[in-house]
C-alpha cells in the first residue's frame, strides 16, 4: 500500500514546486474558463436527446430529472463563464475556479454515469452499447476540458468510464468486451498523455520562473538587481500616503579595488558574496537588498519596517565591520553608506537617489579626512 501511495505521489500527483504554485493555478483556471463554456452549452443542448433516448421503464426522476438538472446547471455555468471572458484572473479566484470545477464536474459526472448505468441495465441487449458510447463521448470531452486539473480529470474518468467499462467487460458479449477493452486502452493512453502534459507544463513554468529570476536578480550574489530595485521603489512611492515614511540606503565598499589587484577577481567575487550575505542578515525580511553593480549595493526599507527606527547606516556598517576570511586570507574592507528618507529628503525616486548619493560621497570624504588626520599624527609622532 505504501508503494502505491509513493507511486501516486511521485508520478501521478507529484507536488507542485512552491515557486510556481500560483502560476500553475492561474494557468489551470484560465484553461478551464476557456474550454468549459462550450462543454456546458453542449450538455444543455443534448438534454432533449438524452430524455428521448432514455428507457421508458426507468424511473422518471432518473430518465428525465437527471438530464433536466444537468441542463439547469449547465446553462448558468455557460453564461457565467462567458461573462467572465477577459476578466483579470487573480490567484485567489483561480484557486476557487479549480475547486469549484473539480466538485461540480465530479457531481455532474456521477449523475451522468448513474443515468447511463441504469439505462444500460434496463435496455435490451442490442441497445446497450449506445449508452456506453454516449457516456464515453461525454467523459472524454470533459477530460479534455479539465486536463489542466489532473485530479478532476482522474475523478471524472473514473466516475464516468469505469462503471460502463465494467459492464461491457462482464457482459459476455464479445463485441462489447472488445469495445470495453478498447475503451480501457484509450482511457489509459489519455491519462498517460495528461500526466506527461503536466510534467511538461511544470518544466515550462519552472523555466519561465528561472528566466524571471535571472532578469531581476544579480547572477553573482543572488541579490535583487537595479531593475527590480527601481520597480519596488516605484511601487513603494505609488502606495505611499501623506506622512508615509520609508528609506533607501546606498552603500559603496572602500578598498575593494586593492583586493582585486592583490588577490585576484575570484577572491573579489567571493568577497562581494560575503558582503551580500551580511547585508541580507542585517536586513532580514524587513528590507530589500540589491546589488547595483561592481561594489555598489542598495537597500530599500519599506514603510512599517522596524529598521526605520534604527540608525540605518550604523546598523549596516556594524554588520560589515568584522574582517573577511576568504581562501585563507584575512581581508579588511570598509564601506560608505548614504541614507535618504521619504518624505524628509524627497518624494520621487530621482530625488531620493540624489540625496543618498550625496550622503555616500560625504561619508567617503569624511573617511578620507579622518585617515589624513591619523597619518599626520603618526608623522608628527
Amino acid at each position: 500500500m505504501t508503494g502505491v501511495h509513493h507511486w501516486l505521489r511521485t508520478r501521478v500527483f507529484p507536488p507542485v514546486p512552491d515557486a510556481i504554485r500560483d502560476d500553475v493555478a492561474l494557468l489551470r483556471a484560465h484553461r478551464v474558463e476557456t474550454l468549459t463554456p462550450m462543454l456546458f452549452l453542449t450538455l444543455a443542448a443534448t438534454t432533449p436527446t438524452a430524455i428521448y433516448g432514455g428507457v421508458e421503464t426507468v424511473h422518471p426522476f432518473i430518465r428525465i430529472g437527471f438530464p433536466v438538472i444537468l441542463a439547469v446547471v449547465s446553462l448558468p455555468g455557460f453564461l457565467i463563464l462567458w461573462r467572465n471572458r477577459g476578466r483579470r484572473m487573480s490567484v485567489r479566484r483561480a484557486r476557487r475556479v479549480i475547486v469549484e470545477s473539480t466538485w461540480l464536474s465530479g457531481t455532474m459526472g456521477a449523475m451522468c454515469s448513474s443515468w447511463t448505468v441504469i439505462n444500460w441495465l434496463a435496455a435490451p441487449p442490442e441497445a446497450q452499447s449506445y449508452y456506453a458510447m454516449i457516456m464515453a463521448m461525454g467523459s472524454l470531452a470533459t477530460a479534455y476540458c479539465l486536463s489542466a486539473i489532473r485530479f478532476a480529470t482522474f475523478v471524472n474518468l473514473g466516475i464516468g468510464l469505469v462503471p460502463i467499462m465494467l459492464l461491457m467487460l462482464t457482459s459476455g458479449n464479445p463485441p462489447e468486451i472488445a469495445a470495453g477493452t478498447s475503451l480501457f486502452v484509450a482511457t489509459a493512453f489519455l491519462l498517460r498523455m495528461i500526466v506527461q502534459q503536466h510534467d511538461k507544463l511544470i518544466n515550462l513554468l519552472q523555466l519561465q520562473q528561472q528566466m524571471r529570476d535571472l532578469a531581476h536578480t544579480d547572477a553573482l550574489t543572488g541579490l535583487w538587481n537595479r531593475r527590480e530595485l527601481d520597480a519596488r521603489l516605484d511601487q513603494e512611492i505609488a502606495a505611499a500616503k501623506p506622512g508615509t515614511h520609508f528609506a533607501i540606503a546606498l552603500l559603496d565598499l572602500d578598498g575593494f579595488k586593492p583586493v582585486n589587484d592583490r588577490y585576484g577577481h575570484g577572491v573579489g567575487d567571493a568577497l562581494l558574496c560575503e558582503v551580500a550575505a551580511r547585508l541580507r542578515h542585517a536586513c532580514g525580511v524587513h528590507a530589500m537588498v540589491a546589488r547595483q553593480g561592481g561594489d555598489e549595493f542598495a537597500i530599500l526599507v519599506p514603510a512599517g519596517s522596524p529598521l526605520l527606527e534604527t540608525a540605518l547606516a550604523d546598523h549596516l556598517l556594524a554588520e560589515l565591520a568584522a574582517p573577511y576570511r576568504i581562501d585563507g586570507a584575512v581581508i579588511h574592507v570598509g564601506a560608505s553608506v548614504g541614507v535618504a528618507r521619504r518624505p524628509d529628503d524627497g518624494g520621487s525616486a530621482k530625488k531620493l537617489f540624489e540625496v543618498a548619493d550625496r550622503a555616500v560621497y560625504a561619508a567617503k570624504a569624511a573617511d578620507r579626512a579622518s585617515m589624513s588626520s591619523v597619518e599626520s599624527v603618526v608623522q608628527l609622532g
